[in-house]
């Protein structure tokens, strides 16, 4: 598996992402993608299935340290002592001493920020996290958090796709060191996977449609996947895509995608996006 190299952490660059999936089908998916080869689970707090994920990696029978587990603390639980309580109980929910990877979900102004990050770096200090992070985070604000962490921060978890302009703050990442972990790398099934940009070159070669828009996500700069599905056959197939043979000229279609500006998570508490 290729890693993600980011200020000390080394992140596969595909992981299992388990957003909608409850615990049953958590566990059920979460096993059957450890079976296939998969050593990079994601969950949060918010999905309500850290339980079922945490049976699948208990009856896995893999080395604990093989398996890069990555869980978000909600946006109401970001001030200090909070942070640090929600982070325990999703150790708990995991049957984990620590996970690899703790994020905060989503930025909030309800919470002085330098508190916030001060409250994940003690998770890190406390040995619940092996390295932290953020998600759904702008330039500015990685540029305040990285100025208010002691600990380097190795992620920022954003919705990135072809057809969604990320480049400003892909570059802020890249000034910090920060890799990206791209959700919703397939836009979510919607005008992406019908595009001939994308259904063209899956035709040629006899892959899947979503193996075309995976493969474009991981030929960009420090960028891991989680994609997400309920159907165990896709497992493999969203493994498969490192060695695709798409060409110069279909890569320039795709590329040509981001101009489309789709965006499928916007939440009302979302923060003020970059205009790329």
């Amino acid at each position: 598996m290729k890693t993600i190299n980011a200020n000390g952490a080394k992140i596969p660059a595909i992981g299992f992402g388990t957003w909608t999936l409850d615990d049953a089908k958590a566990e059920r998916m979460v096993s059957a993608a450890l079976e296939v080869g998969y050593r990079h689970i994601d969950t949060a707090s918010m999905y309500g299935n850290e339980t079922g994920v945490g049976a699948a990696l208990a009856t896995a029978g893999q080395n604990r340290d093989d398996v890069f587990v990555t869980t978000k603390i909600w946006h109401d639980q970001l001030g200090a002592g909070e942070l640090q309580a929600s982070m325990a109980k999703s150790l708990d929910k995991l049957s984990l001493d620590y996970v690899d990877l703790a994020l905060i979900h989503w930025p909030t102004e309800s919470v002085p920020l330098a508190e916030t990050i001060a409250a994940l770096n003690d998770v890190k200090s406390q040995g619940m996290a092996k390295h932290i992070g953020v998600a759904n985070f702008t330039s500015a604000l990685i540029d305040e958090a990285v100025a208010f962490s002691d600990a380097p921060l190795v992620c920022n978890q954003i919705e990135y796709h072809a057809m969604l302009n990320q480049s400003t703050v892909a570059a802020t990442c890249k000034a910090h060191g920060i890799a990206i972990t791209a959700y919703c790398p397939l836009a979510q099934g919607q005008a992406l996977l019908t595009h001939p940009a994308v259904t063209a070159p899956a035709q040629r070669l006899a892959v899947s449609v979503g193996q075309i828009a995976l493969y474009w996500v991981l030929r960009q700069d420090n960028v891991a996947a989680i994609p997400r599905t309920s159907q165990p056959q896709r497992l493999a197939q969203n493994l498969d895509v490192f060695d695709l043979a798409v060409t110069p000229e279909e890569m320039a279609a795709l590329d040509a995608l981001n101009a489309t500006g789709l965006r499928v998570v916007n939440p009302g508490f979302a923060p003020d996006w970059d205009i790329s």
